[in-house]
């Protein structure tokens, strides 16, 4: 998987209003690391920290969760590949 690829599933949860607006938010900030400039473990390690923060939302739905630990995972393991 590729930053491409999890940037649109970080889209796809953002664009889900069941989702608490500041996990949205969080996620949303986390996509435009992604998507920037900076060298490629930057992006990550930023992204990985943005979602982190979030993971342990108490009113985060079930279903977001499940997609942010699948994002979560996706971005460790090109951070190993980096």
């Amino acid at each position: 998987m590729d930053i491409k690829e999890i940037s649109e599933m970080v889209d796809n949860l953002v664009s889900d209003t069941t989702i608490p607006k500041n996990i949205r938010k969080a996620l949303s900030e986390a996509k435009v690391r992604l998507d920037s400039n900076d060298e490629k473990s930057v992006k990550i390690s930023a992204a990985i920290y943005l979602i982190e923060s979030i993971t342990e939302d108490i009113n985060m739905p079930a279903h977001a969760r499940t997609q942010i630990w699948a994002i979560m995972s996706a971005l460790e393991a090109l951070n190993e590949r980096t």
